[in-house]
């Protein structure tokens, strides 16, 4: 680590009056303890690039389970959750019942406080990359899809990918996630079920991708992988975990295989309408920047326009998602969902 990168997490560290240990190690992209403590326990460890955990029990035909954080450095909710758990399990490591891939993404970024360096990570994972291919998270996209790809490639054929976020804006659904449509029916549905136990409000049915890390995974491996929304961002430290108790109680028994938790409540279902692309440095969104993700507009209401294209609400009514004109161009600065169960 630079010294520059280790001043920044002791910043962080004495800002948040001093992290836990397991969060620390987790943020600066450490698994020298955990990965150790497996390893003893008999499994086949690797650290295929900074931030990336796999450990394997080979032979056995195990489940595989992709568990990513921090792909934008600001959210860091699902940091702090996932290094207690992991702190646990390794300490009683014996009762991991799946192949594990643990990526902590955007390391620079989380170092540095930010949410990215030069461009979202979460828009890397795609082909062509056009403007973005110069940016610093173009090299780490590289060695995340590498790493993915090493690990769902020695997979057997359940497979999973669970993306954990926290959104820049206050939603309707404080929690909620994103599925690529194209999930195996059977894959999808117990996808699904594990969202509801982890007490997740809503899911978007998506057909297509935006670069992101979880479609990747979907399309590419067959992953049944989701981008999981938990939340609001809030500072390295300073989260109140007791808001993370849903998702890392089923999380913890996914990655025990426990049986499956009673649904304390069907997640409502939403399918993508349009998308709103970002086509010119004329884009503006026809609300303000406190509009909620999942706020109804009704048909005909001006969403957004874009020199002379003006997107509308086609629908009777359509609820907006991940509104954001900061975008670059190119790239979806939104999208508008209609509910369908």
């Amino acid at each position: 680590m630079t010294q520059a990168a280790t001043q920044a997490v002791t910043q962080a560290v004495q800002g948040a009056g001093g992290l836990p240990p397991a969060v620390q190690a987790l943020a600066q992209a450490d698994f020298g303890a955990v990965a150790q403590l497996f390893s003893d326990a008999g499994f086949t460890v690797a650290l295929p690039a900074p931030g990336m955990l796999q450990v394997r029990k080979p032979g056995e035909g195990r489940v595989s389970v992709a568990v990513s954080v921090g792909v934008h450095g600001d959210e860091t909710g699902p940091i702090e959750v996932l290094a207690h758990l992991l702190d646990a399990l390794s300490r009683d490591a014996s009762k991991l019942a799946v192949d594990l891939l643990v990526c902590v993404g955007n390391v620079d970024a989380i170092r540095a406080g930010k949410r990215f360096i030069d461009a979202d990570l979460n828009r890397m994972f795609r082909p062509v990359r056009g403007s973005l291919a110069q940016a610093a998270e173009s090299a780490r996209a590289d060695e995340m899809i590498a790493a993915t790809a090493a690990f769902f490639g020695a997979a057997g054929p359940v497979r999973w990918h669970l993306d954990l976020h926290t959104a820049i804006r206050p939603s309707v659904y404080p929690t909620f996630a994103i599925v690529p449509d194209l999930v195996a029916d059977e894959a999808k549905a117990q996808l699904v079920d594990w969202l509801g136990q982890a007490a997740i409000g809503a899911i978007i049915m998506n057909p297509q991708s935006a670069g992101t890390y979880s479609y990747y995974s979907a399309e590419h491996f067959g992953a049944a992988a989701s981008t999981v929304e938990l939340g609001r961002v809030g500072t390295l430290g300073q989260n109140d975990l007791s808001l993370f108790d849903d998702v890392s109680r089923a999380l913890d028994g996914l990655l025990r295989g426990q049986p499956a938790q009673p649904v304390k409540a069907a997640p409502h279902v939403f399918k993508v309408a349009q998308e709103i692309i970002k086509h010119s440095d004329e884009f503006r969104m026809a609300f303000d920047r406190s509009t909620q993700n999942f706020t109804s507009l009704p048909q005909h209401a001006v969403i957004a326009s874009d020199g002379d294209h003006v997107y509308t609400v086609q629908h009777a009514e359509e609820l907006v998602v991940f509104p954001n004109p900061d975008v670059r161009v190119g790239l979806r600065a939104g999208l508008m969902v209609v509910r369908v169960s």
